[in-house]
């Protein structure tokens, strides 16, 4: 797979990609990536690669030219359809492969484990860092194919926002992690096609997620500050520690993130586990 990032600050990445995971995948070509330099696609003596926007307002945007060209460096055509305001099909004839080009804006569509596990399975992503108050919106409509947000909050440029992205998506290809099911049991990591249940109700493993956070880690010590680790991990049954993990994926998830659970794939005891919590019990509800 193949990275491709537009930026006026190229330098930005350096160390990102010299350490870690990313180091070792790009070492052993399961990754690749390009830094390109936005400011080499201009013509003028200053390199100019923003203007003021048309209608007035605060800010800066990122000019239309130097971007197109940038594209084009990158054999990426403008969308077919594309010359009637959004209404682009986001087709376009390659001449190597599926590329995914990613305009990375505050405005964009929420980056989630689902559009990262997505991306893992295109050939080139190409990702458009923003700057300034954004980039001219034609860039968007003749080139982009989606529009990303890491979060609802406001950065200083897509940077940050492209690392993020690369990293999330580059783990998830095979060979880049160790243990290729590290990416499976954790948050957002892939819900089991059918939830398997034992008789009564547990879930027979953790493999993935299934649309819920993941649940406490702990290590040796086994005492630390005063604080032990669970007596149930430690006694060696298994079953015991299945029901304790999935009621502790089900108490984080409602503590940190209730919004998941409409749409978790949650069992019959998980419901029960869910109903105690919110009714203040210390433990489930047993049948």
């Amino acid at each position: 797979m193949r990275f491709e990032i537009v930026t006026i600050f190229p330098e930005f990445f350096t160390s990102f990609f010299e350490n870690g995971i990313l180091r070792r995948a790009l070492a052993e070509e399961l990754v690749t990536v390009g830094v390109h330099d936005l400011r080499a696609f201009t013509h003028d003596r200053h390199r100019t690669v923003d203007d003021r926007p048309f209608g007035g307002g605060e800010g800066m945007v990122l000019k239309a030219g130097p971007l197109a060209e940038a594209m084009a460096a990158l054999e990426i055509a403008p969308k077919q359809g594309s010359g009637n305001r959004g209404q682009g099909t986001g087709n376009r004839e390659q001449g190597t492969g599926r590329t995914r080009v990613i305009l990375l804006s505050a405005q964009g569509r929420p980056f989630t484990q689902a559009m990262a596990r997505e991306l893992a399975r295109e050939e080139r992503v190409v990702l458009i860092c923003g700057r300034y108050e954004g980039v001219d919106e034609r860039i968007n409509e003749l080139y982009c194919d989606t529009e990303l947000s890491i979060g609802d909050y406001v950065l200083s440029g897509g940077e940050l926002a492209a690392a993020v992205v690369v990293d999330a998506v580059m783990r998830l290809i095979p060979g880049v992690l160790g243990n290729e099911a590290s990416s499976e049991f954790e948050s957002f990591g892939v819900s089991d096609a059918e939830i398997t249940t034992d008789e009564e109700g547990v879930p027979r493993s953790q493999h993935g997620a299934g649309g819920l956070l993941d649940y406490p880690h702990y290590t040796r010590p086994a005492e630390f500050a005063g604080l032990s680790v669970p007596e149930t991990l430690l006694n060696g049954d298994h079953k015991e520690i299945r029901k304790w993990r999935r009621e502790q994926q089900l108490r984080k998830t409602l503590a940190n993130r209730p919004d998941l659970l409409e749409k978790a794939a949650l069992s019959k005891a998980d419901c029960k586990i869910l109903e105690a919590i919110r009714g203040g019990a210390a433990k489930p509800v047993e049948d």
